[in-house]
């Protein structure tokens, strides 16, 4: 059912989408009862509105609760997103392999296909200081809560995963098939179960921040051992399916 008020409301954006997929928990196997539903995607200007003096939408944010869905939709035209993807940030690579498609298109399959050219060893920094930000956070919480504890285990282990496979995994639960770390379970059922501000015992933080701590420093090995090139490729591709996109509008 949330499946196509999502597409309903997809359907209703103002330029077409080459895709739309869920992010935020739904995407990293967590959400909560109460969950939001994260949607990311890249849309298509039309020429003139690129060619235009006008500013044109490189991004178009929409916040709406429509009979008790609760959405985040953001999507970025095609350029901004494609010289994301030439840059270190995995959060647009998670966006563009979620597993959890909304809209798809021939073109969106050929972005896959070349992003895995655009991904370095040097994603990693994403993840080290996505982590940091988050444990910061984490930190000056009183009482802290089950949710950001998760985002920064999913956010390491991403990274580390990324560095070893050259594969986007973000879904915590998966993840976990790999490292198998035995306390992930419990923290991911309570979130699943409870609502999105369910809180940890105070007892449980030292152990988390050496937990934290022994996962930055795998990141870092991880890095150093990483057989990822140094540069992102596939400019040129980007470059030629923009062309075709923006000349044939052919979504």
């Amino acid at each position: 059912m949330n499946d196509e008020k999502l597409k309903s409301i997809i359907a209703e954006q103002p330029f077409p989408l080459v895709f739309a997929t869920l992010s935020g928990a739904h995407l990293y196997g967590f959400p909560s009862p109460d969950s939001d539903f994260d949607v990311r995607g890249v849309h298509l200007l039309p020429l003139p509105e690129v060619v235009g003096l006008n500013e044109p939408h490189e991004t178009i944010e929409v916040e709406k609760i429509e009979d008790g869905l609760e959405l985040d939709l953001v999507t970025h035209d095609a350029k901004k997103f494609f010289n994301l993807m030439l840059k270190k940030n995995g959060y647009v690579l998670e966006q563009l392999f979620s597993p959890l498609v909304l809209k798809t298109s021939h073109e969106h399959k050929e972005l896959k296909s070349i992003a895995k050219t655009c991904i370095t060893r040097h994603h990693s920094h994403h993840y080290f200081g996505f982590a940091a930000t988050e444990w910061k956070l984490f930190a000056k919480e009183t009482p802290p809560r089950v949710k950001p504890l998760l985002y920064i285990f999913r956010v390491l282990l991403t990274g580390i995963y990324l560095m070893r496979t050259g594969d986007i995994e973000a879904n915590l639960v998966k993840l976990n098939e790999t490292f198998k770390l035995p306390y992930l379970p419990e923290l991911i059922e309570r979130k699943l179960t409870g609502a999105e501000k369910s809180v940890l015992p105070a007892a449980d933080l030292d152990f988390y921040q050496g937990e934290y701590e022994r996962l930055r420093v795998e990141l870092q090995k991880a890095f150093e051992q990483s057989k990822l090139p140094e540069t992102p490729g596939g400019k040129e591709q980007l470059n030629d399916l923009l062309i075709r996109l923006r000349l044939n509008k052919i979504i």
